[in-house]
């Protein structure tokens, strides 16, 4: 091989060491085997995961439509029986989530809304199928984010201990080829048989994207997410591969790394974070709600420091000494108050709640430098719409929407239902069948780059910055010394 001569002949030399890396993989039958198949693997997971996140929506739409048409169903009745009848709402799915299901198979997308009571979220996947759920979704985000590494690291292990194993690296640099032209092509030619095995995930992106405009921006920093991801372990491949004396070396310092930083680590630092930050059961959070509501006050015992004051305002606001003088209904006005006590001691729980998962997400997160695929499945299921940040806000709306409906149906109790007789009356149904209907309001695009994508993309900066170090470091060690 002639000296190399300027970036042009630089150049060209790296180009045809990565059009040589091309033809030995091609030539390799395992290489071409695992490949198709995690190709087919990946279609097959986009289009199973998109034909079941296309069934759950309708469904969800269409409980949604008879929850709906049986709220509007209900006859003349009295308006404290209308919020004790209740009425769901259905979490509707971010075209994206095909993609990644996130946190969505482990948390509830149904509320139950009525009067008093907040109920969590349920009928979550993994609450009615079996443990296998537990152990992971075959979606196109699965497939990318653990296998396709591993294929990666297989294709590229060999891709310089090869030449040195046969005594060709010791000749090519004896011929003047630089260690730099040589890692270059290396990387060049992994980093795009890398983008070539996520191929498929990319263009299923790219497909939801161009025919919803709604999440075109999300698609596209998912695809840059994923693309970073996969090519930051193809550099990382070669570098090893021109690190290890050795292929078996480099091959099991790769397997190694990928158990450590794809399998090991996701699984054990959420137990970590629990250890740290415990977090009280649903049952112990209810009773803690139960003993504060008895402490704020008892609306039916006429000696109760805060209803006696309540009630003292009242009748000072209207100018009366009885209740029956009042020219709204009392009763009404004692429910819509203890909604409103119960109500924001619920959210200042909910919220509590959320403080203490997000304390458990930060130790996680903070292990996203050894563990790129942390950051990426925080910029995958914020993009998504996955997310637990998206679970907390469909239970915040959905506590504001039941709020507001209790509030607007103890507001016709206090106007619409005199105190005389109270029980023993009823108003017409046009009254909730006027009541306005639960709308989801999805993050904005803007807060999740703010919040994950930029953090996401920092970590693999970082990375590539290493790696790229790591590059010159090993390029001018091999020219040194090729052995």
């Amino acid at each position: 091989m002639p000296r190399v001569a300027g970036a042009a002949g630089w150049a060209s030399v790296a180009w045809i060491v990565c059009r040589a890396e091309w033809r030995a993989l091609r030539r390799s039958a395992v290489a071409v085997t695992a490949s198709l198949l995690l190709l087919a693997l990946t279609l097959v997971a986009t289009l199973v995961s998109h034909e079941q996140m296309r069934a759950v929506e309708a469904e969800r739409a269409h409980l949604q439509h008879e929850a709906d048409e049986q709220w509007n169903a209900q006859p003349d009745r009295h308006p404290h029986r209308v919020v004790h009848y209740g009425h769901y709402i259905f979490r509707p799915v971010s075209p994206l989530a095909f993609f990644d299901f996130g946190v969505d198979p482990y948390t509830g997308h149904t509320l139950y809304l009525e009067g008093h009571r907040q109920n969590s979220a349920n009928f979550s996947e993994a609450g009615q199928s079996s443990l296998l759920l537990r152990f992971g979704q075959l979606t196109p985000a699965f497939v990318v984010q653990t296998l396709t590494p591993l294929v990666i690291a297989f294709l590229a292990f060999g891709s310089v201990t090869r030449e040195r194993e046969r005594g060709q690296l010791r000749l090519l640099v004896a011929q003047g080829l630089p260690g730099t032209a040589l890692l270059a092509g290396k990387l060049a030619s992994h980093a795009a048989v890398a983008l070539l095995l996520a191929a498929p995930a990319l263009a299923a992106l790219a497909a939801i994207g161009l025919l919803q405009p709604a999440v075109r921006g999300h698609a596209l920093w998912m695809m840059a997410g994923y693309a970073a991801y996969v090519v930051l372990w193809a550099l990382a491949a070669v570098l090893v591969s021109a690190a290890a004396p050795r292929a078996r070396d480099a091959l099991l310092a790769l397997v190694g790394c990928w158990i450590v930083t794809v399998i090991l680590l996701p699984r054990v630092l959420p137990d970590v974070a629990a250890s740290q930050v415990p977090r009280p059961s649903r049952i112990e959070t209810e009773v803690a709600i139960h003993r504060e509501a008895a402490a704020l006050g008892d609306s039916h015992d006429p000696d109760d420091p805060h209803f006696a004051e309540f009630r003292r305002k009242v009748l000072a606001k209207y100018g009366v000494t009885r209740v029956e003088d009042l020219p709204v209904n009392y009763g009404g006005l004692l429910i819509e108050e203890g909604e409103r006590l119960t109500s924001a001691l619920f959210v200042r729980h909910m919220h509590e709640e959320f403080a203490r998962q997000e304390a458990q997400a930060g130790i996680v997160a903070a292990a996203q430098l050894a563990s790129p695929v942390l950051a990426l499945r925080r910029l995958s299921n914020a993009l998504a719409g996955s997310d637990r940040a998206s679970h907390e806000r469909f239970l915040l709306e959905g506590e504001a929407y039941r709020y507001r409906m209790v509030q607007a149906l103890n507001r016709l109790h206090v106007n619409q239902v005199r105190y005389q007789g109270d029980r023993d009356q009823r108003i017409g149904s046009h009254f909730w069948r006027e009541l306005p209907r639960f709308v989801h309001e999805r993050i904005g695009l803007a807060v999740i780059v703010e919040r994950h994508v930029r953090p996401a993309l920092a970590v693999f900066a970082l990375w590539l910055a290493a790696l790229v170090g790591g590059a010159w470091w090993l390029a001018r060690r091999l020219e040194r010394s090729p052995r």
